[in-house]
This record gives C-alpha cells, structure tokens and sequence, in this order.
C-alpha cells in the first residue's frame, strides 16, 4: 500500500514516559479479499464473544489478571509523600501496569476482529447500549474490561476500509431467549444463569450463546433484505 500524503504529525508522551509519533495520513485503503462467510456474533463476560458457527473466544480478563498487582502498586504510590522524587517514580510504575493491560487489550481486539474481517463479507451484531450497561455497578468493572465498543468500533472501521457488511440488530430483539429452530420465545432464559436449554417447541437443544449468535445472524440477515 503507497503511503498517502501526510496532513500533520503529533509527539505523544505517555504516562509511562515512553514517546509516541503519530502521523494523521490519507489514503485509500485497497480492498481485501475474504471467505464471503457470513457470521453472527453474541458478545459476553464470561466468553468475549459466541459465533454462529458455533466458536467461542474465551474473554482473556487482562484487567482482572493484573488487578492484584495494579493494587499493590496503587497502595505503594499511596504511601509515598506528594512532590518527591519516589512519589514519581511509583506513579510511573502503576502507569506502566495500566500500559501493559491497554496493549494486551488492544492486541487481543485487533486481531479478533481483523480475523473476523479477513473470513467473512457479512458480520452480524447487536447494537448494544453499552454505556447504559456500564450503570450496573456490579457488572460496570467486567463490561468496561471486556472492552466491547472499542471492539464493535474495529470491525466498523475495517468494514469501511475493505469493503464488509456489518448489521446491527436491536437491542431489544430477543435473540438469547428465542428458539433458532424454530423461532419459540422462552421467557424462562431470561435468568442469566440459564446456560443450556431445551425448546418446549421443538425440543432442540441449545448452548444460550450459541443459540444467541445463530439468531443474530438470522435477524440481521432480514434487515438487510427488508
């Protein structure tokens, strides 16, 4: 790819000390061929997220890995006296902890979603509210760990520059609670903890992800055609 013309260049000086340049750049982004697969995707806490072929990505909990360390570096930074030269030192050092959980985070989502990008033409989400989510305080840690807009904004952005498809189902639609066999609404999923279920319709069994993913992609495949 020809590098574009350059329209400014910003010095960045993180927390951690380290220096960043960043280069603001057009160009035209050449498209990419992918698998022409299409795929719906039920994102999650405890898995990151389920598709509807059936995979699931472990959630990698790099916040909750490192917790133990960031708080024992908090407390130490605590202690020491405001406007010294240790004070400073130890703020460094919780920086660098919140650096290295930023860059696996960030890692981990970009190649997720360049993965999901590069093996189908057409993905398949839910339009989640995910700041109103962030206001159940004992989800609002997991939720922002799991760093679900910034992965949905990935897979917008590389849509834009290759050429994808990316829909949006509601975020109302009953995708969890609704039978991908034969279109039955179960009320009783509703509970959270409900991981496997059987249709009373139909008598399918489903993995509530799974179940989930399927009916994303069903739904967002009939929006795109209405």
């Amino acid at each position: 790819m020809e590098v574009g013309h350059i329209n400014n260049v910003t010095v960045e000086r993180t927390p951690a000390g380290k220096y960043f340049v960043v280069l603001n750049v057009d160009f035209e982004p050449e498209l990419r061929p992918n698998a022409g697969c299409m795929i719906g995707i039920d994102v999650g806490i405890r898995e990151f997220y389920s598709d509807s072929n059936g995979n699931v990505v472990n959630n990698p909990k790099h916040l909750e890995k490192s917790m133990r360390k960031l708080v024992r570096e908090q407390r130490r930074l605590s202690r020491k006296q405001k406007g010294s030269n240790n004070r400073n030192k130890q703020r460094v050092k919780v920086a660098k902890v919140h650096e290295k959980i930023t860059n696996q985070r960030n890692d981990f989502l970009q190649k997720q979603s360049t993965m999901l990008i590069s093996e189908n033409q057409t993905i398949c989400i839910e339009d989640l509210n995910v700041k109103g989510m962030i206001r159940n305080h004992k989800l609002a840690q997991h939720i922002a760990s799991c760093s679900w807009s910034k992965f949905f904004a990935m897979l917008e952005y590389k849509a834009a520059w290759y050429g994808n498809d990316i829909i949006k189902v509601p975020t109302m639609y009953p995708s969890s609670q609704t039978c991908s066999s034969c279109g039955y609404k179960n009320p009783l999923v509703k509970n959270l903890s409900v991981r496997e279920w059987e249709c009373p319709n139909c008598h399918a069994k489903h993995s509530r992800d799974t179940n989930a993913s399927i009916n994303i992609l069903n739904k967002g495949l009939s929006l795109s055609v209405s």
